[in-house]
């Protein structure tokens, strides 16, 4: 069987498509060739379906969403805040999974940004 290697793009319509993608390259630091490829680090990428009647995704137009890792969450929306992007006032804990964050780009997709979970204390 064959099988998928990985997400190949992520693709959205924008109404001023350069501004945006110059949003996410300074909002973000997504380090993007001249052809918008981008080569993140390995990590999980997670697939999960929701109720149709989710408020997760935030708008009730919306279909999917997007998560960004970032290794220091609360960093991140600190940084996202002072481009004075629109980021929401909580987060989540996920036990065993991470803490998650929104953040609504200036087209209005609502995309998350997670940390992975704290290791805890060492185990001597």
């Amino acid at each position: 069987m064959e099988r998928v290697l990985g997400i190949g793009g992520w693709f959205v319509r924008a109404t001023d498509p350069e501004a945006l993608v110059g949003w996410y390259r300074e909002c973000l630091g997504l380090d993007l060739d001249e052809h918008g490829s981008w080569q993140p680090q390995a990590g999980p990428t997670v697939v999960a379906a929701f109720p149709s009647d989710t408020d997760y995704f935030g708008s009730p137009s919306q279909q999917v969403m997007l998560n960004f890792r970032v290794s220091d969450l609360d960093a991140m929306l600190a940084q996202l805040r002072a481009h004075g992007a629109a980021v929401s006032p909580e987060t989540q804990d996920m036990d065993g999974v991470g803490r998650f964050g929104w953040v609504t780009d200036p087209e209005g997709n609502r995309w998350s940004s997670g940390s992975p979970p704290d290791p805890g204390p060492p185990v001597p």
